[in-house]
């Protein structure tokens, strides 16, 4: 092969003498080829998470059968404004949470990371019985799809039989997990969402932390709106991947 020419073996030490004295040699020059660029692209990317998109680990069921455990979701960040990187103050907005949405969101218990499923909007009346929604008034549709799913109850090694519901909200058909035998907030009595305030509930009805435990969600405390999953694996079958759920989007 031809040796380099006396240009390039010029541009080569002049290239080497522009780097700090710590970096030309040893592990100062292991930090100065890898280290650093990593911490750059590390600065740059992690605002653009915190502002633009985001993607999460799903770690409980309480979004079951829609979201599972296992699944890696992307966020849209941007779909209702923009914020100051890293904080919950907007820069802009032009968009608020529909009824239907999954959305991540603090909690407003602990500020734990969550992903609910909007189901009250400002000004909104609901109510539930046994489990079924009434919105302003007019009762939801609902359809039993499954009555043989056994369900995981998290902490417990057994599964309880559950049913996969379809409900109908904001136009949309998606799909819920209610276990009958759980003791839940399946009832409750007819309420005013004030402004600025969101209700969220997961879609395993039963079995879900949500606006029933921890109350309203305030505008502020939502983070983005969910769109699919990125890619899952199976914690239940040595974190085997689920290909069909790759790229799946949700609603």
């Amino acid at each position: 092969m031809p040796s380099d020419t006396k240009a390039e073996k010029n541009g080569k030490k002049r290239a080497a003498k522009a780097r700090p004295r710590w970096a030309r040699r040893g592990l100062g020059k292991f930090a100065y080829d890898w280290l650093v660029p990593l911490a750059v692209a590390f600065a740059v990317l992690t605002p653009l998470r915190s502002s633009l998109a985001d993607w999460h680990d799903v770690p409980s069921g309480s979004m079951r059968p829609t979201i599972l455990e296992g699944d890696r979701i992307w966020v849209n960040k941007l779909a209702f404004g923009l914020r100051v990187p890293f904080t919950h103050t907007w820069v802009a907005t032009w968009d608020a949470p529909d009824r239907g949405d999954i959305v991540t969101l603090a909690s407003p218990a602990d500020g734990t990371r969550l992903v609910k499923r909007i189901v009250g909007l400002p000004g909104d009346v609901v109510a539930m019985a046994g489990n079924r929604l009434t919105i302003n008034g007019e009762a939801l549709e609902y359809r039993v799809v499954d009555e043989g799913v056994l369900e995981p109850v998290p902490g417990q090694a057994a599964s309880v039989h559950a049913l996969h519901v379809q409900e109908t909200l904001g136009g949309v058909n998606h799909m819920l997990t209610i276990v009958p035998t759980a003791q839940s907030a399946h009832t409750f009595e007819a309420m005013t969402i004030p402004a600025g305030r969101y209700l969220v509930l997961g879609d395993n009805r039963d079995l879900s932390g949500d606006s029933r435990v921890f109350g309203l969600v305030e505008a502020a405390a939502i983070e983005g709106r969910v769109g699919g999953v990125a890619f899952s694996l199976d914690p239940g079958r040595m974190y085997w991947p689920r290909f069909e759920r790759w790229g799946l989007r949700l609603r």
